[in-house]
């Protein structure tokens, strides 16, 4: 006849005595039924009246779930000490994530999901965001939502970004978010349709009235006011998510909290992730004419905002506002094309950001010929001298940053 045994955990922590009574439990499942959660007492219950004992396949399954807890439980204290001892990538690096709910289907209906979220992460993400209505997130709407709020929220002033397929179609920043949601929108209100968006900033009455206008699958906030909801609730079919604050205690991210993923066949590539880390003393003006300081207010929203978009990635900003975005292209010329192309009579006075070097000076001169007045990007390359020499040609203000942004 088998054992149920529980081991109560608090703050997702076991006593050393649990885990070695977890652990027992669980390496005897032969003849053993492990309980480490209160969730399958029923399951133990029904078993138990059904048959008098607990079946080989229950014990097996109550067995795993324990390993898990206990692998989960050692792995965080790993990532702690490897954190505190300054180890960025330790030998073994362990991944502690936490199922939160099974998904209706994956990036295509063929395709099974969850959505599991990382226990080492302590400061507010989209993974701690409240559903105020709607229909749970899709998979794809998920990725669009914490790429749209993250973009928003690595601005300091009311942002506004509205977010396709994980780049940008839209993002604006200005005092009134209302104002800036308009200009998000106008920077490509075709493209928006279906988007998601996301503000770094409260939803009242005045954004949301504009909000259901627009047929967005999703919206993203640090809040809402009780006007802004009643206004939403008009809209039942859009999800509507509160991510709270980050929380004021000063904890931290550990583990893989503080790295980026990317998968490979069989591996994982594992990175720090990217930071934007320089101001204005960092930059360097490298052609005859100095930006003027509203041009290089835009050159630093346009720089902030170009390390959001898939490589290889040029924008072109105006009035703290993109207005032409070129995503994922093989050239830089290709890129720059399409985010001149999308600008179209926005160019004039605009300017243009890269996530890396232009290797050749075409890009350079296009821009220039469209109406470009300032560009920003990291230098580096071994012709950089003659892009210079095009955009002095041409009298452009030029900086470089001495630092890439690729984004894959």
């Amino acid at each position: 006849m088998g054992l149920s045994l529980y081991v109560k955990q608090q703050a997702g922590l076991l006593s050393l005595g649990g885990l070695s009574l977890l652990g027992a439990a669980a390496r005897n499942f032969g003849g053993v039924a492990v309980a480490c959660d209160p969730a399958d007492y029923g399951l133990l219950v029904a078993e138990l009246r059904e048959h008098g004992h607990v079946s080989a396949e229950v014990r097996q399954r109550l067995a795993a779930k324990a390993f898990a807890v206990l692998s989960a439980y050692q792995g965080e204290v790993a990532a702690y000490l490897d954190h505190i001892g300054g180890v960025r990538f330790p030998e073994q690096l362990s991944l502690v994530l936490r199922k939160e709910r099974d998904l209706p289907y994956g990036e295509n209906p063929q395709q099974r999901a969850a959505f599991y979220r990382e226990t080492t992460h302590r400061t507010r993400s989209l993974a701690d965001a409240e559903l105020l209505q709607g229909p749970q997130p899709t998979f794809n709407d998920l990725i669009d939502l914490d790429a749209a709020y993250r973009v928003a929220s690595d601005f300091a002033s009311p942002t506004c970004a509205i977010v396709k397929q994980r780049n940008p179609v839209g993002l604006a920043s200005h005092d009134d978010p209302r104002e800036a949601y308009r200009r998000a929108l106008a920077g490509d209100p075709v493209t928006a349709y279906g988007a998601v968006v996301a503000f770094n900033r409260e939803v009242d009455e005045s954004v949301a009235r504009e909000l259901v206008l627009n047929p967005f699958e999703g919206v993203a906030a640090l809040a809402f006011s009780a006007g802004a909801m009643a206004l939403l609730a008009g809209r039942p079919e859009l999800a509507v998510l509160r991510v709270p604050a980050p929380p004021p205690d000063g904890l931290s991210d550990y583990g893989i909290a503080e790295l980026d993923f990317h998968r490979i066949e069989g591996g994982l590539l594992v990175e720090t992730r990217d930071a934007l880390d320089i101001d204005h003393a960092q930059l360097h003006v490298v052609t005859k004419r100095r930006p003027t300081l509203d041009e290089l207010t835009d050159l630093m929203f346009a720089w902030r905002a170009v390390r959001h978009i898939t490589s290889l990635a040029v924008v072109v900003a105006r009035g703290a506002t993109l207005v032409g975005i070129g995503a994922g292209q093989s050239s830089r010329l290709s890129a720059t094309e399409i985010a001149l192309h999308r600008a179209a009579d926005r160019a004039p006075r605009a300017v243009l950001a890269s996530d890396a070097y232009f290797p050749f000076g075409d890009a350079i001169a296009l821009a220039a010929e469209r109406g470009i007045t300032a560009i920003i990007q990291p230098g580096g390359s071994i012709r950089d001298e003659m892009a210079i020499e095009i955009a002095d040609r041409h009298h452009l203000a030029m900086v470089f940053t001495g630092r890439r942004h690729f984004r894959h």
